[in-house]
């Protein structure tokens, strides 16, 4: 059985902008909670070669009915040409942090 919560997981290119657009999301209730996480080291490869950039990581929590406007809206103010937008379901959690998430979220 399912929680109906979700967290999103998203990189950026700074900490600066990964706490701008997390603040910004949980403003326009499309998340409850974001936490922006520590430098990373992203190794991929794009336009043909193998890139290496140091990123940092966001986990935004929301509901499922509300991830598709999430991942919209990420896409939209992010910056990059292709962010790197993935859902992830979260099967279990104590109910009063789901009502939490549920109630803090459009």
């Amino acid at each position: 059985m399912s929680s109906g919560i979700v967290s999103v997981y998203v990189t950026f290119a700074t900490a600066e902008n990964a706490a701008r657009i997390g603040r910004q999301m949980v403003e326009e209730r499309l998340a409850a909670c974001v936490n922006v996480l520590g430098p990373t080291l992203s190794v991929y490869r794009w336009q043909g070669k193998v890139e290496e950039a140091s990123e940092v990581a966001a986990l935004f929590k929301t509901t499922s009915g509300c991830a598709e406007l999430l991942t919209k809206r990420l896409a939209e103010v992010h910056g990059y040409e292709n962010p790197a937008v993935t859902v992830w379901p979260v099967e279990h959690a104590p109910m009063p942090y789901v009502q939490w998430v549920r109630a803090q979220v459009r």
